[in-house]
Formats: C-alpha cells, sequence, structure tokens
C-alpha cells in the first residue's frame, strides 16, 4: 500500500494536480492526473492506494487526457469516428484507450457517422461540385457504413446531379473555347467522370448545353491548330508536310474534309 503524502497543482496546466506517494520508502512523486479524475477517485492527503487503485486511476487519467484530445480535434469540424480513431493513435493512445473515448463521444453525440455522412454529401456537393461515386468513395475511405453512405446519397437527387455537371460543363467550356467539337465532347466527358458523375447524368447535361462548335468556331480553332503544326512540320517535303499535318489535326478531332479543305487553301 502507498500513502498520498502532497498534492500540487502543476506549473503549466491548471487542470492537473501532481500526486505524491510514500510507500514506506520516502515520498516520491507518482503520477499526475486532471482535476476530473482527482474528483472522481476521491484522491486527498491521507488516502491509502494498493497497486491495482493506481493503476485505475492512472488508466482513467488516459482515458480523459486522449477524450481532450479528440474534442480538440472535433472543434473544428465534423469528423467521423474512424477520422477520430486515426487521430488518437497518431497522439500515441492504445486501442482500449481509443474504445472507450469512441464509446464516451457517441453517448454526448459528439460523433455520428450518419449524421457525418449527410452533412458531407451536402458540402461535397453543394460547395465543390462533386457528384456521386468521387464523394461515395471518400466516405468510404472515412469509414463510413454502407447504408450510411447509401442513405446520405438519398439527398443528392437526380436534378441536383444535372444541376451540378451543366455547372462544370459551362466552366470548362469557358476555358477549351479552341478546341474541336470532337475533343471538346472527351474533354467534358473526362471531366464529368473525374468528378463522380454517372453516364446517364452526363449525356443530359452535354444535350442541355450547347457545346457543338458551329463552322465558323470549328474552322478557327482548326486554323489555330494548324498554325502550330506548320511551325512543327514546315521543313518537311510537300508529301510528308501534308501527311503529318493531316495526322495532327485528325487526333485534334477535326473532320477529314475540313482538314482538306484547309490543306487545299494552304497549297
Amino acid at each position: 500500500m502507498a500513502i498520498i503524502t502532497k498534492i500540487t497543482a502543476q506549473k503549466h496546466s491548471d487542470d492537473r494536480l501532481n500526486i505524491f506517494l510514500d510507500d514506506g520508502k520516502g515520498e516520491r512523486f507518482a503520477f499526475s492526473v486532471d482535476q476530473d479524475v482527482f474528483i472522481r477517485f476521491n484522491l486527498q492527503k491521507g488516502k491509502e492506494l494498493d497497486e491495482f487503485e493506481i493503476i485505475e486511476i492512472q488508466y482513467g487519467d488516459e482515458v480523459k487526457k486522449a477524450y481532450n484530445r479528440a474534442l480538440e480535434f472535433l472543434s473544428y469540424r465534423m469528423r467521423s469516428i474512424k477520422e477520430v480513431e486515426e487521430h488518437l493513435r497518431k497522439k500515441e493512445c492504445n486501442d482500449p484507450v481509443i474504445q472507450e473515448v469512441i464509446h464516451k463521444l457517441k453517448q454526448y453525440r459528439y460523433v455520428d457517422n450518419l449524421e457525418f455522412a449527410n452533412a458531407y454529401v451536402r458540402t461535397q456537393w453543394q460547395t465543390n461540385g462533386k457528384g456521386p461515386s468521387v464523394i461515395q468513395m471518400e466516405l468510404v475511405g472515412k469509414g463510413i457504413e454502407p447504408a450510411f453512405i447509401e442513405q446520405a446519397l438519398l439527398q443528392y437527387d437526380h436534378s441536383s446531379q444535372i444541376e451540378q455537371a451543366i455547372n462544370h460543363v459551362e466552366k470548362v467550356l469557358k476555358k477549351n473555347n479552341k478546341l474541336s467539337t470532337v475533343l471538346l465532347k472527351q474533354k467534358l466527358e473526362q471531366h464529368l467522370m473525374r468528378k463522380g458523375f454517372s453516364y446517364d447524368i452526363i449525356s443530359i447535361a452535354l444535350e442541355e448545353v450547347k457545346f457543338e462548335q458551329d463552322e465558323s468556331e470549328e474552322w478557327a480553332a482548326l486554323r489555330k491548330h494548324a498554325d502550330k503544326a506548320k511551325r512543327r512540320y514546315q521543313n518537311e517535303e510537300p508529301y510528308q508536310y501534308k501527311m503529318k499535318m493531316k495526322q495532327f489535326l485528325y487526333r485534334k478531332g477535326f473532320a477529314i474534309e475540313l482538314i482538306e479543305q484547309y490543306l487545299d487553301e494552304d497549297e
């Protein structure tokens, strides 16, 4: 048995107290505890503690420290349970302590994976314009249960997905008005797929927005790319020049008839 001989406040933390014990070999500093742990275990000068009680007190203090770290982590924004667990592991908390902290956080509803999933879907959809499949993958990575992901994604309905896809199309069109119609369509489809939209949504969005170049726009786009190619191939023999120009412009998505028209005029 050991007897508490002295209790002092820590210099750099008002919430923690130093506990000194005498186990028959003289007084020594034993451990420090949070004030809540101090009160819960009714620690006071003269109280006797056996080895099991000391271990229990120290474990309770580890849980309290981890709980405080979790609350601080949650103070910035909502987190999934997996995110909190990973944060505490980085702080070198052991698994039994982490699980006890998670249990306590759930009790007070500081963590709730369904609530987190609902909020995450709204933010990624309305603020960042992400499509459902990308949001789903991100939620899987954050440890959200499949049923919660499915339920949260219900709020991202068909019409909202089309609206976001159209917004992306319009932004891409502003920056890529010099591409051929074929290449422009490919770029739009690839962009929307990376953003997480299904092929059905992509098809509807492309039908809603005019992206096809008219004849004059297509011609202007071809001339722009052809001028670049001419500088590259201008020293080739005539036949090679013509073949390489054709190949270059065809890869850019221009119709062969339009390419032939340009090369005829170029001659």
